[in-house]
């Protein structure tokens, strides 16, 4: 089949859908147990410190070793880290689901949050190595992102079902589903032989100062969401994440087999990709959290009213594979991220003047504005995640990329659970409440209008091919070929 024909055969499409699914099941898995945490707690009888530590595991095990994975994938093979880190994904959280104590489901989430940092990048690099550069990758990607989207609208509301019958399932059903996933990559899954071989010289002092690095300003982010914890410990962990930083800078310069090469960061399109999907992940992450606020503690509703009433965002997964690839195509990758953008800042604007008697009517354009931004964004945003990229780095682009988005949400709930507790003070009435919200929903609209801000900066650029943002005008040399 020729390059430039965007028809997949039945089994371009299993493929897809089994590295779809994975995502899926990562998006999933994480929106399913926000909507069952007060289960869990009462249950289980978690301090509210244990339930945030529930929460943050996750965060840790997840930003701190997706640069990591990102760059394993391309040294010890995408379709290995993939299958394996999928099988560890699966056996932790079954544990999470057989969990009788608070260290035990926080020892679970950690280790799956580890498992999600090295099975996302990998399979990012699948699909970019499966399906060549041109329509049929701008087509795969968009179904990949959409998907990747439709996991965490469409985990609220399964969140809210599963919970229903008891919160165990919201564990047990991403373990069924990634026993199928599993069964079904194996004999699908088809990778090349890596060009370089750990044996080479792997990069370990990179690999234990990024991933220090990481675990330290993730940490200190995550500390941000309590006040009480104390300030001295967050700066430390800020300062020891960015003295670990500036170490690996500098072990990476000297290093003969660089964790990361850092001329990779000379990609105006990756750069601008990796900040605006932090900024537009930290700005849904914080609209989520304050709309659930919102909508349970002040208006009453239930967890399934709740994920019922932000199903319309999920109309990602059905717009995203099917008319977002088509827009790319014809007016290019650049132009359909920065309306997505300007589309989000509009969603979280609108719902600013927000009031207590508000009619879910009135909810529903921010609602509908968010799930046309996500169908126009997300995928945008991982095909520019690779773009101008040599494809045996494809892992650790993907693996910047999603480190941008796990900080983005990190800092999202940090930043506006600071805003709201310091807004609300000491008060306790409905109406101190709802303006500490007001105030809060100020840093979903800042953050989305940088986002565009930075994005624009794209725009002066153009390609012939739709999916590109912009011309490489060097060509860029395989990692081999970098000096020491």
């Amino acid at each position: 089949m020729p390059p430039s024909d965007d028809r997949m055969d039945p089994r371009a499409w299993s493929v897809l859908f089994v590295l779809a699914g994975a995502i899926f099941l990562e998006g999933i898995d994480v929106a399913m147990l926000n909507v069952a945490l007060p289960s869990i707690r009462a249950d289980l009888g978690l301090s509210t410190g244990m339930l945030s530590g529930v929460v943050s595991a996750y965060v840790l095990g997840y930003g701190g070793f997706m640069l990591l994975g990102g760059r394993t994938a391309d040294l010890l093979g995408r379709r290995r880290m993939f299958l394996f880190w999928l099988a560890v994904f699966l056996v932790f959280s079954g544990l999470g689901g057989l969990a009788t104590t608070g260290w035990v489901l926080l020892l679970a989430r950690f280790v799956t949050g580890v498992a999600a940092a090295f099975m996302a990048p990998a399979g990012l690099a699948l699909v970019t190595a499966n399906f060549p550069d041109g329509p049929r990758r701008t087509r795969a990607l968009g179904v990949y992102a959409g998907t990747a989207a439709g996991g965490f609208s469409l985990g609220l509301v399964a969140g809210g079902l599963l919970t229903s019958l008891g919160w165990r399932w919201v564990f047990f059903a991403p373990v069924a589903l990634s026993a199928v996933i599993l069964c079904a990559a194996i004999p699908l899954l088809r990778d090349e032989e890596p060009d370089e071989r750990p044996a080479r010289g792997f990069d370990l002092a990179g690999a234990l100062t990024a991933t220090g690095a990481m675990l330290s300003l993730v940490y200190g982010v995550v500390r941000l969401e309590h006040p009480g914890a104390g300030l001295a410990g967050t700066l430390t962990a800020f300062a020891g994440g960015l003295v670990l930083l500036a170490v690996f800078v500098a072990i990476e310069r000297r290093s003969a087999a660089p964790l990361v090469r850092l001329g990779i960061l000379r990609s105006g399109p990756l750069v601008r990709a990796d900040l605006g999907a932090m900024l537009f992940l930290a700005s849904f992450a914080g609209f989520q959290f304050l709309a659930t606020l919102y909508l349970q503690e002040l208006r009453g509703w239930t967890t399934l009213q709740t994920g019922l009433a932000m199903l319309v965002i999920g109309v990602d997964t059905v717009l995203a594979p099917t008319v977002t690839p088509r827009l790319v195509n014809r007016f290019g990758n650049v132009r359909v991220l920065f309306g997505g953008l300007v589309l989000a800042a509009l969603g979280y604007a609108l719902f600013l003047p927000v009031r207590l008697d508000w009619t879910y009517a009135a909810m529903l354009p921010t609602m509908v504005l968010l799930g046309l931004a996500f169908s126009l964004t997300y995928g945008p945003l991982t095909m520019a995640g690779t773009e101008g990229v040599d494809e045996r780095e494809h892992g650790l682009a993907g693996g910047l990329l999603y480190t941008a988005m796990q900080f983005g949400t990190a800092v999202g709930l940090s930043a506006v659970t600071a805003v709201n507790v310091a807004a609300l003070g000491t008060a306790t009435t409905r109406g101190a409440a709802l303006d500490a919200i007001r105030a809060a929903l100020l840093v979903p609209v800042a953050s989305a209008v940088v986002a565009v801000v930075i994005t624009a900066f794209g725009l002066r650029s153009r390609t012939g091919t739709g999916a590109a943002t912009e011309e490489i005008t060097e060509p860029r040399p395989a990692p081999a070929d970098i000096p020491a």
